[in-house]
């Protein structure tokens, strides 16, 4: 009996999800003619709600950080590298030191000032969070940027030409596929933080958050390149590919009208799931000493300064952490939501 009733449940659900299947595709069949991939996209996206949620979140995340000197200048009335620690604050009615006699840091005082406590160097730890937050932010975005427009290229490039240039350009990946990205950042990171980037004319500091996400860029363009080079290989034998070719358009004519648009949804998928693991290698790098380096600001940074104080005030941990926790969690539910949309029967992983 019990056999019995599990293969009920087990056809319901079966035929519940088959249902749900059928009534979706029934509902994109009654969709106007000549309505484009990228409506239907929208479309499908619009009734993922989990996706739209942390999209949401994620983007209240970026607000938030954005504002950062508002709130640090009207708000908090302290910077993020300013020092308060002979100062005193007051607290219902009592005065405190922010950093004690024992040199253990005020805690959370949900007031404007050291809403969430100080570090054992007397700064705010909200105004950090959050000038930390736009430095972590901006190097993601960076390196998804710089690893999408060179993952494109060189996965197009390698997909159509094949031969010789496919040989160079398939192998440079596998170099950079050869090394785990922790290590390989790791060792980039330690190498330029002394003496930043220097390549003719390009000089960048050390210091500088370009360093961490012109790294992390450069590490993950394997994991995206050679899956677009996969689908390039597949679309130059295509049809509409011939036809360019016999109207007599140029290679790179016919890379830029015929291919790129046809790999672009590749692309969106991949970019907020690359932003995803630039933000979590960032935290990373940071943690370590290699990424983002003080006195600026970022999640990982303040995660390390606060592993030493652990014991005494355990919120300079949890703070930043549970930041660094939402903010990639909503980016991949927002990404799988948007790969979803795309091409439901997709599978897309980056990094190891």
């Amino acid at each position: 009996m019990a056999t019995q009733r599990a293969t009920e449940a087990t056809g319901t659900e079966f035929s519940s999800g088959l249902s749900a299947e059928l009534l979706r595709e029934e509902q994109e069949r009654e969709l106007p003619p000549g309505t484009g991939p990228y409506r239907l996209a929208w479309r499908r996206l619009r009734r993922n709600r989990g996706a739209l949620l942390f999209g949401a979140i994620f983007l209240l995340i970026v607000v938030a950080c954005l504002l950062a000197p508002v709130y640090s200048h009207d708000i908090a009335h302290t910077g993020p590298n300013d020092e308060h620690i002979t100062e005193q604050i007051k607290i219902g009615g009592k005065s405190e030191y922010v950093i004690n006699t024992i040199g253990i840091p005020i805690g959370p005082t949900w007031h404007s000032r050291f809403f969430l406590g100080a570090d054992p160097g007397g700064r705010d730890v909200a105004v950090r969070l959050l000038y930390g937050g736009r430095n972590s932010l901006e190097v993601g975005a960076v390196a998804t940027l710089i690893t999408m427009i060179l993952a494109a290229i060189i996965g197009i490039l390698a997909g159509y030409h094949r031969g010789a240039v496919d040989g160079v350009l398939s192998r440079a990946l596998d170099v950079i596929w050869a090394y785990p990205v922790y290590i390989l950042g790791v060792a980039l990171g330690v190498s330029l933080a002394v003496g930043g980037i220097n390549l003719g004319a390009i000089n960048v500091k050390g210091n500088s958050l370009f360093v961490p996400a012109a790294i992390i860029g450069l590490v993950y363009i394997p994991y995206v390149a050679k899956p677009i080079r996969g689908q390039v290989l597949g679309l130059r034998e295509r049809e509409f590919v011939d036809a360019a070719r016999a109207q007599g358009l140029s290679h790179l004519r016919v890379m830029a009208s015929e291919i790129l648009p046809n790999v672009a949804s590749t692309i969106i998928v991949f970019i907020p799931l690359m932003l995803a693991n630039a933000i979590l290698l960032e935290a990373g790098l940071s943690y370590l000493g290699a990424g983002v380096q003080p006195p600026n600001p970022s999640w990982g940074t303040m995660i390390s300064d606060g592993v030493r104080n652990i014991p005494a005030a355990i919120h300079l941990v949890l703070v930043p952490g549970l930041m660094l926790v939402i903010a990639v969690l909503s980016v991949n539910v927002f990404g799988d939501g948007v790969r979803d949309a795309l091409d439901p029967r997709a599978k897309v992983r980056i990094g190891r």
